[in-house]
């Protein structure tokens, strides 16, 4: 499956795609997510306020912030396979470590600690895959690999679900996600082989635009993105837990963001590739506040389960394209780039939990923050559209 060389096979350019899948799906699709649906019942028996759920949420994404830019760095010692196992380790371990105690502490120092662990296995993954599928003449197969970010939600879903219904308490999630995620672990050993001595990325050519305008343009509005789609992807179940008529649904709502971001990858993908970047990233951004604004706007299961299909359809394919979009505006080295995309985002998805659980407070509801969360991503399509004539 692999050369001398270090370059994957066209045969094993599938288990390749497959083992960062199963990554992904481990340590973002559980580690950094599985908070959403095991959250209502953390609130429910620890007396949890939203504001509190907030700060334990953005504390994830702190952490994975300074993970991000701390991966980007090239002087790490030691190869990215090896980082990328520890990354994926520490994410699985920080998962289970969630049911140890009930300290408000605890959870932000394992919540931090999980989101460096997920920021890692998302940078050196990608790097270890996508150089791979080059290699090989296989690109197309990167769809699979981010593909697991939306089959990880899925998975979580079904076994928050399945295991809550066996009266599973809370602790009891969040033990059986870490576990699943340290299966995981095995697979990504199996499937991601190591690297001959020497390996390094590819070189990179200078890219063909440098418009520094639309650049700063796309960093704002990648910041939007990260606070306008993470309040509904935070409390989404919790909405639903706290709204009676359609309480019910709880089970399936986060089934339905992490099967409709399954394709959402690939299907951006050719929309970009149709219009151009710039549009394909723009109308995601459209039809993600869209859903957000639905969320909270709409009326009955069909509301939201809708709401629910545009967060989940949108939010990977605006991340993937975002650093597409960004690496053709730069001339040159693109790190810069992506560390100035990173931090915009993990900002933004910082400050929206916080917001909203304070924001909370003063209705009782998500309505209002919510509607900021629909505007920020509404300013994001009007400052990266493109709206001269195709052709």
């Amino acid at each position: 499956m692999t050369s001398d060389s270090g370059t994957v096979s066209a045969e094993g350019a599938a288990a390749v795609a497959l083992g960062g899948c199963i990554a992904l799906a481990a340590a973002m699709g559980i580690g950094r997510f599985v908070y959403t649906p095991i959250l209502p019942f953390m609130v429910e028996s620890l007396g949890l306020s939203q504001a509190q759920a907030g700060i334990v949420a953005s504390a994830n994404f702190l952490g994975y912030l300074l993970g991000a830019l701390a991966a980007a760095k090239a002087a790490l010692p030691g190869g990215r396979r090896r980082w990328f196992l520890a990354a994926l380790a520490v994410s699985a371990l920080t998962t289970a470590a969630m049911a140890a105690e009930t300290a408000l502490i605890l959870f932000l120092v394992l919540r931090f600690a999980g989101g460096v662990a997920s920021a890692f296995v998302l940078v050196f993954s990608s790097a270890l895959v996508l150089d791979r599928l080059a290699a090989a003449g296989k690109p197309g197969f990167s769809a699979l690999h981010f593909a697991g970010v939306g089959c990880g939600i899925a998975v979580s879903a079904v076994l928050v679900a399945w295991m809550a219904a066996q009266g599973s308490d809370w602790r009891g999630l969040w033990l059986a996600s870490g576990a699943v995620s340290l299966l995981a672990l095995a697979a990504a050993v199996r499937l991601i082989p190591p690297e001959p001595e020497g390996t390094s990325s590819p070189p990179r050519g200078a890219a063909q635009d440098g418009d520094r305008r639309r650049l700063v343009a796309l960093i704002v509005a990648y910041g939007l993105f990260g606070f306008g789609y993470v309040i509904t992807a935070t409390f989404i179940s919790t909405l639903v837990r706290l709204t009676p008529e359609i309480r019910w649904l709880e089970p399936y709502v986060w089934l339905t963001v992490g099967l409709a971001a399954v394709p959402s990858v690939a299907f951006w993908t050719w929309v970009a590739g149709r219009l151009g970047k710039a549009r394909g990233f723009a109308l995601a951004c459209l039809a993600e506040g869209l859903g957000v604004a639905l969320s909270v706007l709409g009326s009955g299961a069909l509301s939201v389960l809708l709401a629910a299909a545009l967060l989940g359809g949108t939010f990977m394919g605006i991340t993937a394209l975002g650093l597409v979009y960004a690496r053709s505006l730069t001339a040159g080295d693109p790190r810069r780039s992506i560390a100035l995309m990173t931090a915009a985002f993990g900002l933004g998805q910082m400050i929206g939990p916080s917001f909203a659980g304070y924001a909370y407070g003063f209705g009782q509801s998500f309505l209002l923050p919510s509607l900021v969360a629909a505007a920020a991503l509404l300013i994001a399509f009007a400052l990266t559209m493109d709206w001269r004539r195709a052709g």
